[in-house]
């Protein structure tokens, strides 16, 4: 597939699209400065908002400057990906002086990190859409061409943070019920997206790739889980969570094994979740993670269903070096000995900016990285 070979047709009028990304993006210099402000109380929310609506027109316009044809808000109203949005669940509340630490790693070494903790101590529920503002200045701000895509937490994680210790059991004795409260509010969530005009919706879920590292597996014993079936348990909830979504909300789901400033969490394969993940999950896509060699090889891909999507992260997110074109081509060629082509895409393997401190590239070095995925999916499929 070297040169501008074309292997298949199809530019994807759907999402997820042959060239697309996972959604977080590095804030530029002006939003770092507010947000601190806004922590020192320099500044009030309203600045803070201006600031916000500002960095995020421009980051519209990035996206729209590389071709590709999702667009996000780049998360820039979030400090981090997945908590802003659980702790806007009724019953769920920040802990503050309880630390939970979790190992990330690089090149260099491992770094403790510690992330905000969280208890259920109440009735999970769900009051207004969980960022219905955020997504209406990305509905009302996008050009034609492009396909606004909000991103959340998958249920899972409001569990796998802290497991059933997290859960007060004087408010639920039985798990059960807390599985069923925790699915009505996020199909009240994704009935609320959907009325809000969101046709493109994707359940970040760092747990389904987690527990393929055996080390993983091993802190799901500590948090009172079941290390060999945790992950049938959360598929099983998400698609109760799903169950009444409408015909043309396009759903997917991103995996990968932790992205916090160019550091990792977890290694291993899809091999352990694969059968369950692919024939089991009810979505429409995947965004998998592929860049190095920690994330496996692509035969677990032997399990996708005929009519779903896999949105190969091959291109990483963690550094700047550019990919060389023809690698990434050969790369796509290898997933093809286990899944047709004809149901992949290409993509970052993760977001840039997972949480607001992000990665270790500049704007310009990502936006390189956007442009590509795009030149690459239009050699590889027209």
């Amino acid at each position: 597939m070297s040169g501008t070979q074309q292997v298949s047709s199809g530019r994807r009028t759907l999402p997820p699209f042959r060239a697309d990304h996972v959604g977080s993006l590095l804030r530029p210099a002006e939003l770092h400065q507010a947000r601190a402000d806004f922590k020192a109380g320099k500044i009030d929310a309203a600045a803070l908002r201006a600031v916000e609506d500002k960095a995020i027109l421009d980051v519209i316009e990035l996206q729209r400057s590389t071709g590709i044809q999702t667009v996000t808000d780049g998360e820039f109203r979030r400090q981090s990906w997945h908590m802003d949005f659980i702790y806007q669940l009724q019953g769920v509340t920040q802990v503050s002086g309880e630390v939970l630490h979790v190992q990330f790693k690089n090149e260099q070494g491992t770094y403790d990190y510690a992330p905000p903790a969280m208890h259920v101590d109440g009735k999970i529920g769900i009051g207004e859409t969980i960022f219905a503002d955020a997504f209406r200045f990305l509905r009302d701000h996008a050009h034609p061409e492009q396909t606004p895509k909000l991103t959340i937490p998958s249920p899972s994680m409001v569990h796998y943070r802290g497991g059933n210790s997290s859960i007060d059991d004087s408010v639920y004795p039985d798990l059960g019920e807390f599985w069923s409260d925790l699915t009505a509010a996020y199909a009240k969530q994704v009935a609320g997206v959907y009325e809000l005009g969101c046709r493109y919706l994707q359940l970040d879920d760092t747990s389904l790739a987690y527990v393929n590292d055996p080390a993983q597996r091993e802190h799901i014993v500590a948090i009172g889980g079941d290390p060999d079936h945790l992950h049938e348990q959360y598929i099983a909830n998400i698609n109760r969570a799903l169950a009444g979504k409408p015909d043309d909300l396009v759903i997917t789901t991103h995996l990968c094994r932790g992205n916090n400033q160019s550091m990792w969490a977890a290694e291993g394969g899809y091999d352990f979740v694969a059968e369950a993940l692919f024939g089991d999950l009810n979505v429409n896509g995947y965004f998998l993670e592929f860049d190095d060699e920690r994330s496996g090889g692509f035969a677990p891909l032997r399990y996708v269903p005929k009519g779903k999507q896999v949105i190969l992260g091959i291109v990483t997110t963690k550094r700047a070096e550019l990919e060389d074109k023809d690698f990434l081509k050969r790369r796509i060629e290898d997933a093809t000995q286990y899944i047709d082509i004809d149901q992949l895409g290409i993509s970052g393997q993760c977001g840039f900016s997972s949480t607001e401190e992000g990665n270790n590239l500049t704007i310009d070095e990502q936006k390189a990285k956007l442009e590509l995925i795009v030149e690459v999916a239009q050699e590889v499929w027209g």
